[in-house]
C-alpha cells in the first residue's frame, strides 16, 4: 500500500529552518533516520520510505508555498495514491508551538499552501499534521513570522517535536487516522 507524504515549505536557504518550513523539516529528519536522501524530480524532491510493508513516497513541493497543489496532484495521479492515502505535514499558526496534532480534513484557515492544494483537489477531505508554530506576531506581520525562524527557547525543543511528527506519520500510515489521532492528539 502506497502513502503520499507531503512536507510543505519553500525552496531556498533564506526559507531554510523557518517556521513555514517545518514539513521540510519532518520529511527531511524522517529521510535522514531511513538512511535516504531526496532526489529533485518534477515538481518535488522526492524519496521512498518503507514501513511495516507500507510504502511512503515523500515529496518536498519545489512550487513554493503557494503552489504547493501542483506538486501534490501531479504526484497522487503519477503514483495512483487516493485522496485517503494523502498526509500533508503543514505548520499551523493557530495551535501553539509544542504542539503537534493530526486531522482527517478541514479548512486551510488561511494557510497559502493548503489553499492551493484544496483548489487544485477540489477537496479538503486530505488529512494533515499540523505542527503548532504560535502566533506570536504583531498584526500585519503573519508573513515576516512564518518566515522567521524559531526563537531561542523553541530550537531545543525541536528535534523531539519532529520525532513525534515522524511517529504520527508512521502510526497514520498503520493504524490509520483515528486512531493516531486518539493516541498522538491528546494536550
Amino acid at each position: 500500500m502506497k502513502y503520499l507524504i507531503v512536507g510543505l515549505g519553500n525552496i531556498g536557504s533564506e526559507y531554510a529552518d523557518t517556521r513555514h518550513n517545518i514539513g521540510f523539516m519532518v520529511l527531511d529528519a524522517m529521510a535522514k533516520e531511513a538512511g535516504v536522501s531526496f532526489s529533485t524530480m518534477k515538481l518535488a524532491g522526492y524519496t521512498e520510505i518503507s514501513h511495516k510493508g507500507r510504502t511512503l513516497c515523500l515529496i518536498k513541493p519545489t512550487t513554493y508555498m503557494n503552489l504547493s497543489g501542483k506538486a501534490v496532484r501531479h504526484w497522487m495521479q503519477e503514483l495512483k495514491i487516493p485522496i485517503e492515502n494523502v498526509l500533508i505535514v503543514v505548520d499551523d499558526l493557530a495551535i501553539p508551538f509544542g504542539s503537534v496534532r493530526i486531522k482527517p480534513k478541514g479548512s486551510a484557515a488561511g494557510h497559502n499552501g493548503l489553499k492551493s492544494i484544496e483548489g487544485l483537489l477540489g477537496s479538503n477531505e486530505y488529512a494533515r499534521l499540523r505542527f503548532g508554530v504560535s502566533d506570536n506576531f504583531a498584526k500585519g506581520r503573519q508573513v515576516d513570522y512564518v518566515l522567521s525562524g524559531f526563537d531561542d527557547d523553541e530550537i531545543p525543543e525541536l528535534p523531539a517535536l519532529i520525532d513525534k511528527s515522524i511517529q504520527m506519520i508512521k502510526a497514520f500510515v498503520t493504524i490509520g487516522i483515528e486512531l493516531t489521532m486518539t493516541n498522538f492528539n491528546k494536550k
